[in-house]
């Protein structure tokens, strides 16, 4: 039986993912062909694997050799079939009476193999016993060389799952170190001269300059302080989630924080034409957290609020005693499309109004929003529709 051969070509693939060739067998493989030795009573047997021009034990019992020519390959038969191959005399069977495997050495009379069908339905090769003396199986054996192949090919698609995550394991080890490397060059290659500009600007404040010179010196300053928050911003949020940063929490007032939040952005909310206010809060709410890092945390969701809000809407800080002490930020901007919340919280998501009007942000507040609050035992979530949009910051109180 020939196989097309895009149909080879894809099974010879599939054989190679599994990485068995030429390396030692796995000992589980080994253990396989003794028990179907034992079972059939018969002093061969093997897990084969098909490649192109050989067969390679995978496993073995009484073979002399760790692999075969194609040419004298009953597995090969077997994996062309698709199917069990039983073969009760090989002297008298007109395929293999010529094989050099049958008119010498081991003397092959009796075969029986099911394939190896892998999840994919790639033939792999066949579990085999073989014997030097003319045989056949029943009904219930025939029935167990199946269940042994099905047996061996979970041990090799085990053995690959084993492989590929081990893999996976160092390509995320490697993509760490590539992240701390980075972020150590932003910040020093970014930081520091932007730093050392300030400190400069800063002596310049001080000194009489040439008349109209005086006018460059604030906003170099201004836009050199955002260039500065902008760097912590990718810091903070480049920082890996496994490690937040622990909290050095005290008693702290979430009207406080809010209100905090709401005047940090009270500038960009004035220059973008958006109300933003606090709504004062029916009692007071005291959490153990982290101000710092909660205020920054809520600037961040008030910030992208006011970001996609347009000119005349409104925003809204609030907070909820219950039933988790929590701070809400409500606008009526343009909302967010409901194909794209799962993936507000990825670090640098920017959706496709974001992308189409060039807000700007580079995709970390919400992350950042999200880290906080995993850090001080909350959450952020975010419920959007036509009217806008409500993130709620909660904490473990």
């Amino acid at each position: 039986m020939t196989r097309p051969a895009q149909d080879e070509d894809a099974r010879l693939a599939a054989v190679h993912s599994y990485r068995v060739l030429d390396q030692p067998r796995p000992a589980a493989l080994d253990e396989l062909t003794r028990l179907a030795a034992s079972i059939f009573d018969t002093p061969m047997s093997a897990v084969s694997i098909v490649d192109r021009d050989r067969q390679w034990f995978a496993g073995n019992t009484g073979f002399a050799d760790d692999e075969t020519p194609h040419d004298v390959s009953f597995c090969a038969s077997t994996v062309a079939r698709r199917r069990q191959l039983v073969v009760p005399d090989a002297r008298l069977d007109p395929r293999f009476s010529t094989y050099r495997n049958v008119t010498g050495e081991p003397h092959v009379r009796f075969y029986a193999g099911s394939p190896l069908l892998d999840e994919d339905g790639h033939a792999l090769g066949a579990l085999c016993v073989v014997d030097s003396r003319p045989g056949d199986l029943g009904p219930r054996q025939r029935e167990a060389l199946d269940t042994l192949a099905a047996q061996a090919v979970g041990h090799l698609t085990l053995r690959r799952t084993q492989l590929l995550l081990t893999e996976l394991g160092e390509e995320l080890a490697r993509a760490a170190q590539r992240e701390e490397d980075l972020i150590a060059t932003v910040s020093h290659e970014l930081r520091t001269p932007v730093a050392a500009i300030q400190g400069y600007l800063e002596l310049l404040a001080g000194e009489e300059l040439p008349a109209g010179y005086d006018r460059f010196v604030e906003p170099i300053q201004r836009n050199g302080e955002r260039l500065v928050r902008m760097v912590d911003h990718l810091l903070t949020g480049a920082r890996p989630a496994h490690a937040p940063g622990e909290p050095h929490r005290t008693q702290v007032d979430l009207t406080v924080v809010a209100e905090a939040a709401r005047r940090a952005c009270g500038d960009l909310a004035e220059r973008r034409g958006v109300d933003l206010s606090a709504l004062p809060a029916p009692r007071q709410v005291v959490v153990r957290a982290d101000i710092t890092q909660l205020t920054h945390a809520v600037q961040q969701l008030v910030r992208n609020a006011v970001l996609f809000t347009p000119a005349g809407g409104a925003v809204t800080v609030s907070v909820a005693a219950g039933p988790a002490p929590a701070v809400e930020v409500a606008d009526t901007g343009v909302g967010v499309p409901a194909d794209e919340l799962p993936y507000v919280f990825q670090r640098f998501y920017r959706g496709r109004h974001a992308r189409q009007e060039a807000v700007p942000g580079v995709g970390l507040g919400l992350h950042i929003a999200r880290q906080a609050a995993t850090a001080h035992g909350g959450t952020v979530t975010l419920t959007s529709g036509a009217g806008g949009t409500t993130a709620r910051l909660s904490i473990n109180a």
